[in-house]
C-alpha cells in the first residue's frame, strides 16, 4: 500500500488525528496510567505513517518539563494541548477540562492552517472530544474504547462519581461514530450486550512488534538477568492496580508445589514512582507477600525499560496475566511474541488472544487454586512449556503484528474517506 492510495486531493499524504487524552503516546511506558492504550496509540501512529499517513497523535499536556511537540518519525507526531493543570491527573478527574481540550484542538487546526477529515479517538474521554468536534467540522470518527465502563464496574466495589457520564458517553459513541474498532469478538459482544445494538463495529485486534521480541534465548536472558537456568520463573507485568488481580498470583504462588524447592522465583514488574496510586497497591502487595512468607522469593523489579523487557519475558517459564476483566491485554501477545506460555483470567480479550491448551491456560478471574494448578502444570512440565511457546509466537506471528493491524485500520480509514 503506497502513499499515492492514501494521498489528499492535492496529492500531499492524507492527515488525520489520533486522540488519546490521558493516554500520552510520547511517554515512557509504566508512569503512573500509563500501559496499553499509550502503546496502541503510539505504535498504530508510527505503523500508520509508515503505510503514508500524515498522523498527528493529540494527548494532554501533564507535565511542564515535557515538550509540546514530540516527532516520532517523520509524518508522525505527538501534541500536548494544555488542558487544566500541567501535572498528573486521575483519568476518573479530567473530564471537566475536556471542552479546553477540544477548544486548543481547534486552536490547533487554525494555527497550522489544517483540518482533519478522521479522528481515531481512543478511550472514553477522547470519544467525547470527538463527539464534540464534529460539532464544529464535518469529520469521520472512528472510536477503540479500551475499556469499557459497563464492563469495569461490574468488577469494582465503588463506582466513581464520573460514572453515569462515563456510561452515557461510551452509548452515544457507538450510535453516533462512523466505525468503533473492537479488538476482539469478545468486546463486541460486551459492547452489544452493555451499551447499544447501535452502531458500526468492525473487529481489528491489537498487536505486537514481533521484530522486537522472539530473538533472545532464554540462556542468554537468564544470563543477563542473573537468573539461575534451573530456576523456575513465574512473571507478572503491568500496573499495580487492583483490578489486574496481582493478589490473586501472589496467593496462587503460596499455593504452588514449587514453593518448597530452593528454585522458584516470582517476579512482579511495572509501577510508578513511590506515593503515587499504584505505588500504593505495590505497597499492598509487598505486604500480602511477606505475609505469605513469599519474600525470599519475590522480586519488584520495578519498571522495566522497552529495551529490556525482552530479556524478562524470555527468560520466564510462564506469564501470568490475572486480570478481573481485560478489553484486549497487550502483555499475553507480548509474552507469546517471545515464545513463552500465559496463563490468563478467562475474561474479555484475553479470551481471544490466548487459545487453552494451544498457547497457554485460562483460569476463571480470582480463582487462586485455579491459578496455582496452571502454573504448576506449565513449570512441571518444560516441553508443554516449548511446545505451547512455539505455538504462541505463531500465533502472534500471524494475527497480531502492528503492520498488520496498521493495515487493516488504513482500509478502514479510507473506506470511511472515500
Amino acid at each position: 500500500m503506497g502513499l499515492q492510495s492514501i494521498s489528499s486531493d492535492q496529492g500531499r499524504p492524507e492527515r488525520i488525528a489520533l486522540v488519546s487524552v490521558h493516554g500520552d503516546p510520547a511517554i515512557e511506558i509504566g508512569a503512573e496510567e500509563a500501559g496499553g492504550q499509550n502503546v496502541y496509540v503510539r505504535q498504530v501512529g508510527e505503523a500508520l505513517a509508515q503505510l503514508g499517513w500524515q498522523v498527528d497523535m493529540f494527548t494532554r499536556q501533564a507535565d511542564l518539563h515535557k515538550p509540546e511537540r514530540v516527532q516520532h518519525q517523520a509524518n508522525c507526531r505527538t501534541i500536548r494541548l494544555r488542558a487544566g493543570p500541567t501535572e498528573f491527573i486521575s483519568r476518573d478527574e479530567i473530564f471537566e477540562y475536556l471542552p479546553k481540550f477540544v477548544d486548543q484542538l481547534l486552536g490547533f487546526q487554525a494555527q497550522e492552517g489544517i483540518q482533519y477529515p478522521l479522528v481515531h479517538t481512543n478511550y472514553w474521554l477522547s470519544s467525547w472530544v470527538g463527539m464534540e468536534l464534529k460539532k464544529h467540522q464535518p469529520l469521520a470518527q472512528v472510536h477503540t474504547y479500551h475499556s469499557l465502563g459497563a464492563v469495569k464496574y461490574d468488577n469494582v466495589p465503588h463506582i466513581p462519581d464520573i460514572g453515569a457520564t462515563r456510561l452515557a458517553v461510551e452509548k452515544a459513541c457507538l450510535e453516533t461514530a462512523e466505525c468503533v474498532v473492537a479488538t476482539s469478538p469478545q468486546e463486541e459482544e460486551h459492547m452489544r450486550s452493555h451499551l447499544s445494538t447501535l452502531g458500526n463495529v468492525q473487529i481489528i485486534p491489537c498487536g505486537t512488534d514481533i521484530k522486537h521480541y522472539g530473538g533472545i534465548s532464554r540462556a542468554e536472558a537468564r544470563q543477563k538477568l542473573g537468573i539461575p537456568l534451573d530456576a523456575k520463573v513465574v512473571f507478572y507485568i503491568g500496573r499495580f492496580d487492583p483490578r489486574k488481580g496481582i493478589e490473586t498470583l501472589v496467593r496462587a504462588i503460596a499455593q504452588s508445589q514449587f514453593k518448597t524447592t530452593d528454585n522458584l522465583q516470582l517476579m512482579i514488574a511495572g509501577g510508578s514512582r513511590p506515593g503515587n496510586l499504584d505505588g500504593q497497591e505495590r505497597n499492598r502487595i509487598e505486604g500480602i507477600v511477606r505475609e505469605l512468607g513469599l519474600a525470599d522469593i519475590t522480586q519488584f523489579p520495578g519498571r522495566i525499560s522497552t529495551e529490556d523487557l525482552p530479556f524478562y519475558y524470555a527468560a520466564a517459564d510462564v506469564s501470568v496475566v490475572p486480570s478481573h476483566y481485560e478489553p484486549f491485554g497487550l502483555v499475553a501477545i507480548e509474552a507469546m511474541a517471545s515464545l513463552t506460555p500465559v496463563v490468563a483470567s478467562d475474561v474479555g480479550g484475553l479470551q481471544f488472544t490466548v487459545l487453552p491448551e494451544e498457547t497457554g491456560l485460562l483460569v476463571p478471574p480470582k480463582d487462586v487454586a485455579g491459578f496455582a494448578q496452571a502454573i504448576d502444570r506449565i513449570l512441571a512440565d518444560p516441553q508443554l512449556k516449548q511446545q505451547w511457546g512455539l505455538a504462541a509466537r505463531k500465533r502472534v506471528e500471524t494475527t497480531f503484528s502492528w503492520r498488520g493491524v496498521a493495515q487493516q485500520l488504513s482500509q478502514l480509514y479510507q473506506q470511511l474517506l472515500h
